[in-house]
């Protein structure tokens, strides 16, 4: 059993919630950032924790809105006035997301995104302060419906926006070249 984190990063009604990257296709790093008045916490995240977050989320968009008249006024599209195309702010990595948690608050009609940090398995003794600390938090994240349609409209664009796909080997393609591998049958 492990001990709640020592420190929760909440944003319960954050002023923006988007993924973004730095850095060129085929060398980015994703981020989640939330931002509430003066306070921004960014987390890095995976390519693919980004596309599945985007995916689960308009999941869950997608059941309520389909339940008893669609009560919570979940929107089936992203809402014009919330979307947000504007570059990520200042990034600094508060800690690279491991587990990453999804849920859903009826009294508020938030979607609640949680991100633990990564679990180092192999940690050198000199580390394990910095670990610890690094375990010893979270982000919590509340974002209401119309938000988190703007938000995973922005993800999969972002996440999409990489390197091309080859058409013969189905593997990224880099600018400066690529070797195409076509598996043997």
């Amino acid at each position: 059993m492990t001990d709640a984190p020592a420190h929760v990063h909440e944003f319960d009604w954050p002023d923006r919630v988007v993924i973004g990257t730095v850095g060129p296709p085929g060398a980015r790093t994703f981020y989640l950032q939330a931002r509430a008045g003066t306070q921004i916490v960014s987390i890095a995240l995976e390519k693919q924790q980004s596309a599945l977050l985007a995916q689960k989320i308009d999941e869950i968009l997608d059941q309520l809105s389909t339940l008893e008249g669609n009560r919570h006024s979940v929107p089936t599209s992203t809402p014009v006035e919330l979307v947000d195309n504007d570059p990520l702010e200042a990034v600094q990595e508060q800690f690279r997301a491991g587990t990453i948690g999804i849920g859903w608050d009826p009294t508020t009609a938030q979607v609640i995104i949680e991100a633990h940090p990564l679990l180092l398995d192999d940690a050198d003794e000199d580390a394990v302060d910095d670990v610890a600390e690094a375990e010893s938090e979270m982000l919590r994240v509340k974002i209401p419906v119309g938000t988190a349609r703007a938000f995973t409209q922005r993800t999969r664009e972002i996440v999409d926006a990489g390197r091309p796909l080859c058409t013969l080997c189905g593997y990224p393609m880099d600018p400066d070249g690529h070797i195409c591998i076509i598996p043997e049958y």
